[in-house]
């Protein structure tokens, strides 16, 4: 990827964190990354299609955390989907609390704009589909119990977090964070 498009896709994930979709100008993007204005253009036809191209910015690096934190490695499945979730609590202590890009996009967008709805909704769907696998294995472990729906499980756990993360959003804490990993996961430790 060219640095400049980085750099715009880079800073654009922050600042629609900061400041949402329609609160967010195309000056305000080039002031804060010093880029010219015909290469923003060169990169993106529209804002539309930079803040589409952050959100698979943000999913990819959200599926790399999920491959590192859920591959096979000696601890019980439970744990490293525990460890997933303690990560992104990293991450959103390291961004201030802003919550979750995907939950918040999708808050302000689904109503209003059927292609980010779409978007967020098949990015969302993703992740709880990793979660699943490795539920599965869980309850193929005797870690849960006989009939579990994984998949149903894996978007309950995804939409406690999103509800989880846009209260850490409101009160800037890792609080409603913490709760959650306590109460879906009580006992385990990722370690």
């Amino acid at each position: 990827m060219h640095a400049t498009k980085e750099r715009l896709l880079d800073e654009g994930v922050a600042m629609l964190l900061e400041h949402g979709y329609n609160d967010l100008g195309i000056q305000a993007i080039l002031a804060r990354t010093g880029v010219p204005k015909g290469s923003f253009y060169h990169h993106f036809p529209s804002k539309e299609e930079m803040a589409l191209q952050a959100v698979d910015l943000y999913v990819s690096l959200g599926h790399e955390l999920l491959e590192v934190t859920l591959a096979p490695d000696g601890r019980p499945p439970l744990h490293r989907i525990r460890g997933f979730f303690e990560r992104l609590r990293e991450l959103y202590a390291s961004q201030g609390y802003l919550g979750c890009l995907l939950g918040a996009l999708g808050q302000e967008l689904s109503g209003a704009n059927e292609v980010f709805r779409k978007k967020i909704e098949e990015c969302v769907a993703s992740i709880a589909g990793r979660i699943a696998v490795c539920l599965e294995e869980a309850g193929d472990g005797g870690d849960l119990p006989t009939g579990v729906d994984c998949r149903g499980y894996a978007d309950a756990l995804v939409n406690a977090w999103e509800g989880a993360a846009l209260r850490s959003r409101l009160l800037r804490s890792p609080a409603p964070l913490d709760a959650f990993l306590d109460f879906y996961f009580p006992g385990s430790v990722s370690g």
